[in-house]
């Protein structure tokens, strides 16, 4: 009778895709936050407090995130590159 186990799922992942992930969730956040603080000056309504335009600088935060994940992923790339290129001679 033949064991069999549970194969690991595959991680197609490359280095870099989980800043990447991470930095579109908190550009996300911070756009959203820009869209509520510039609200008030359509509706004419009291301005938030300048906590809540901190709150939009998370904007370029998740932007430079997902800048250092995109950048990663091509330095592994190179790298990876460089080694089949190595194996090859």
């Amino acid at each position: 009778m033949r064991s069999e186990t549970p194969s690991a799922p595959s991680d197609d992942s490359a280095p870099g895709d989980g800043l990447v992930r991470a930095g579109a969730i908190v550009f996300i956040i911070g756009a959203v936050a820009t869209l509520v603080t510039v609200a008030p000056l359509f509706l004419g309504t009291d301005p938030f407090p300048p906590i809540a335009y901190a709150v939009c600088m998370l904007m370029g935060v998740g932007f430079l995130v997902a800048g250092a994940g995109v950048l990663r992923s091509i330095g592994a790339q190179r790298r990876q590159a460089r080694a089949a290129g190595a194996q090859g001679r």
